[in-house]
């Protein structure tokens, strides 16, 4: 079925798409460059035949195609396991280690962290521990996948109902990275912790604030002050 899956995405792959996307978020992987409306599609049929299955079944399928080393196979692995609670269930900390084996990118990094790291951390399926531990890599995406795990714990589309101690706890360990991928996603981290705290994130600016790269400061008090990331 991994094959039939890289077909139907290789069906749908638009060459226009596949230019952009080397410059949007350059990766050593396969781009084909299909649209995230069709990459969806793709799910929904995949879903149609593994609904049923069993979740360990699941795990696996996207286990393998995370293994194809194409950018869109990684999409439709983290999609797909979004869908299925049972096999969400089932993810601990060596499954993400072997989800993540291809991230150099944001849009694989961000997908992952929001739909798979960030709800499995939530629900103490791996521990404040793991997340801190990937700070301390020196692969900027490990430290990137750990901010913004933070952002499942608020985001209320993903299941979020507002932790600050646990996001804070993140952010508060790069608020003096320089790097743009880390300062963009701590940025984002605190904006969206503010729809649930405010005077948390209030508190945390106040802290930090000659610390925090002129981009986190700028969006976060925009945020704070006019609801919106750009005032």
């Amino acid at each position: 079925m991994v094959n039939q899956t890289v077909a139907a995405l290789e069906y749908l792959a638009e060459k226009e798409r596949k230019e952009r996307s080397k410059v949007m978020f350059p990766t050593s992987m396969k781009v084909l460059g299909v649209k995230a409306i069709n990459i969806k599609k793709v799910v929904n049929e995949c879903w149609a035949s593994l609904q049923n299955e069993a979740p360990e079944k699941l795990l696996q399928f996207a286990k393998d195609l995370v293994k194809t080393r194409v950018i869109e196979c990684n999409q439709v692995a983290f999609l797909l396991l979004w869908k299925s609670k049972s096999a969400m269930r089932l993810i601990g900390l060596k499954d993400i280690e072997e989800l993540a084996q291809n991230i150099d990118n944001w849009v694989t990094v961000d997908t992952l962290s929001v739909l798979i790291s960030g709800c499995v951390w939530r629900e103490n399926q791996i521990s404040d521990a793991d997340v801190l531990a990937w700070l301390n890599s020196e692969n900027r995406w490990w430290r990137r996948t750990a901010v913004v795990s933070t952002v499942s714990l608020n985001l209320r589309s993903r299941g979020g109902t507002g932790d600050a101690k646990r996001t804070l706890l993140i952010c508060e360990k790069v608020v003096n990275e320089r790097d743009d991928m880390i300062v963009k996603a701590l940025s984002w981290a605190l904006r969206e912790l503010s729809k649930r705290d405010k005077p948390a994130v209030e508190k945390f600016m106040d802290s930090y604030d000659l610390q925090l790269a002129g981009r986190v400061r700028r969006e976060v008090y925009s945020k704070l002050q006019t609801g919106r990331k750009n005032g």
